[in-house]
């Protein structure tokens, strides 16, 4: 090799090199000094994202920049900022060295949080983007923080080492800023367990104070991993990973998970999690288990099977589609499937959930107003940010996507007598977008696509022989209630209702704060709203007797659907008077029992063995 291209390689060894530093835990600061080899010469742009994939909101990161400046081997540039989360830098032929500070304080898995506990970072939301150079590949260095406040600390990311020892701080690379933006990064002194399933390695990092049994997590989880993975490849049985990442944040009460393409963050309850001698698990373990089942299955759909309006990610402005019912609901459709089909929760258990999650819906008067195919498109509008009329005019694409997830798979099995299902669909749906989505290395694959928004009923048809047609079109763009029970009985499952409630409704639910009796919502064509209440309002009394939530209850016990009530309550400081004719009590709570003949239809289903009894 020539001096000239020799000189040339070590020049480009680092293109884009980030130096990540938890420079001031107590104030909860990031420094970060990024350094551009070979900046655009008329002036390089430099952007935060707007919003984090897989939360779709428009989260702002670059407001949490603290201050920011540029310099080259002349001096100081000048950092004009064009936008909210744009600038661009004065010409320079490079390098560029462009130093900022990133306030931390989001204790979510969205964002970034630091402290002398902990740091945990979503790159998003810390790692500038170079605007024309996001292919380029780039270098990140970790760095300790001051050893006068944090000892003992170490790092859990599934980003490559270029340098770093596994666990340690220093160089790790990235194929390209999609890359980079996709491996979250946990520093401290979390608990910290390894399994392999599906041909890969797996660790969960816990952190917080905690007592869990990462023996039992270990083995609840490794059979769920395995089974995801054998949906998806039933031949290899193979994650699309190497490696993959459970970071766990344990609190006093939290709840959230976000999935990247081979590692998820989780926000949990510490007491959600498995303890030593703990016995059967609870709701608690079973809700963080569905959690993780559903992020981990992420790793196929979503973060390489993706909707077209997602490839690529546009990081300044909202990606819309009208197909999260698919890429979310059938993820909250198979999380808790997967847990009953690897044995980790019991067919009763998984019918209770799917019951609860049936009932979600039902409660929700938003799902006579708004079609899961709305709702997903709104989602950077009105799922996200929800207000108190959210209940009467929004629909979770989470939950009734789930739901409608049931009824397709329900629909072909009873239609193909078993030989055809969801899981076909998911498995075309794998080969065609997924597979080779991303290069081994990390960078971009050779199928770089899509779903359409238009092609999830051709795609299904093509996988199972099955078209569903108008009924299809009816459950995700109508909004009457699906044919839940009907779908059901093939498989030797009943689906009833009853009252969450016996007691007559208000159509109001109270949100007691600082001892007023304030209406959180006033349900859509409910008792209250029809007289004239709102949410806001303070309830002070109903005929004529002071009520708090308890006396409440026991009041409306005594009445009878159709009794009128005189309500008093304040809206702001003017006092009201209305008169609320009761309601019957709604029956949203669902059931689900199983019938006692074996059922071929319903043991494919759950991934039960003939004659199996759990």
């Amino acid at each position: 090799m020539s001096p000239a291209p020799a000189r040339r390689a070590t020049r480009d060894a680092d293109p884009i090199l980030y130096r990540i530093a938890p420079s001031d835990p107590h104030a909860h600061l990031f420094t970060v000094a990024m350094t551009i080899a070979h900046p655009d010469p008329e002036g390089q742009r430099l952007a935060l994202p707007a919003w984090i994939p897989g939360s779709y909101m428009i989260r702002e990161f670059a407001r949490h920049v603290v201050a920011l400046s540029a310099r080259d081997a002349r001096g100081v540039l000048r950092a004009d900022k064009l936008d909210k989360h744009t600038w661009r830098v004065g010409r320079t032929p490079g390098p560029l060295t462009v130093e900022y500070t990133v306030y931390a304080w989001d204790l979510s898995v969205r964002a970034a949080h630091l402290d002398a506990g902990h740091a945990f970072l979503n790159p998003t939301s810390v790692c500038l983007r170079v605007v024309g150079q996001e292919s380029r590949p780039c270098t990140v260095v970790l760095e300790p923080p001051p050893a006068d406040v944090a000892r003992g600390w170490r790092v859990a990311t599934t980003l490559p080492e270029a340098g770093a020892r596994r666990g340690g701080f220093g160089r790790y690379r990235a194929a390209d800023y999609d890359a980079r933006a996709d491996h979250p990064i946990e520093m401290g002194t979390f608990a910290l367990a390894r399994f392999d399933a599906a041909g890969a390695s797996h660790e969960i990092a816990v952190t917080g104070r905690t007592d869990v049994d990462l023996d039992r997590l270990v083995r609840d989880l490794a059979p769920v991993c395995a089974a995801q993975a054998a949906l998806f490849e039933p031949r290899t049985r193979r994650a699309p990973f190497e490696r993959y990442l459970f970071l766990a944040t344990a609190v006093g009460d939290g709840y959230g998970g976000l999935e990247h393409r081979d590692s998820t963050a989780l926000l949990c309850a510490r007491n959600d999690l498995p303890w030593r001698g703990m016995g059967a698990a609870g709701d608690g373990y079973r809700t963080f288990l569905g959690l993780a089942s559903h992020e981990y299955f992420h790793a196929w759909h979503v973060k390489r099977i993706k909707p077209a309006a997602f490839v690529p990610y546009d990081f300044d402005r909202e990606a819309y589609t009208r197909l999260l019912w698919v890429f979310e609901g059938f993820t909250s459709y198979y999380d808790d499937l997967m847990l009953v089909r690897a044995g980790a929760i019991s067919r009763a258990d998984y019918l209770k959930a799917l019951a609860r999650t049936i009932s979600l819906v039902e409660r929700a008067p938003g799902r006579t107003v708004q079609s899961v195919a709305d709702s997903s498109f709104d989602a950077w509008i009105k799922y996200y940010r929800q207000d108190e009329n959210s209940p009467n005019a929004v629909v979770s694409y989470y939950a009734k996507g789930a739901l409608v997830a049931l009824a397709i798979d329900l629909a072909v099995r009873a239609r193909t007598q078993g030989r055809a299902s969801l899981d076909d669909a998911m498995r075309l749906m794998w080969r065609r977008f997924g597979r080779d989505f991303y290069a081994p290395g990390g960078g971009p694959g050779p199928a770089q696509s899509g779903l359409a928004e238009d092609g999830f009923p051709a795609l299904l048809r093509e996988a199972t022989g099955v078209s569903l047609g108008a009924r299809l079109a009816r459950w995700v763009d109508g909004t009457d209630a699906l044919p839940l029970a009907r779908l059901l009985a093939p498989l030797g499952v009943t689906l009833s209702f009853a009252p969450a409630d016996p007691a007559p409704s208000l159509g109001v639910r109270i949100a007691p704060r600082g001892g007023e009796r304030r209406a959180a919502t006033a349900s859509r064509g409910g008792a209250a709203k029809r007289a004239g209440l709102s949410a806001g309002d303070v309830l002070v009394a109903v005929d004529g007797m002071r009520v708090d939530e308890k006396a409440l209850k026991a009041l409306l016990s005594r009445r009878r659907a159709g009794d009128t009530v005189a309500v008093h309550a304040f809206r702001r400081d003017e006092l009201l008077r209305v008169e609320a004719v009761l309601d019957a009590p709604a029956r949203t709570e669902a059931t689900l029992k199983v019938g006692a003949q074996d059922n071929a239809l319903r043991r494919g289903w759950l991934g039960e063995r003939a004659a199996a009894r759990r």
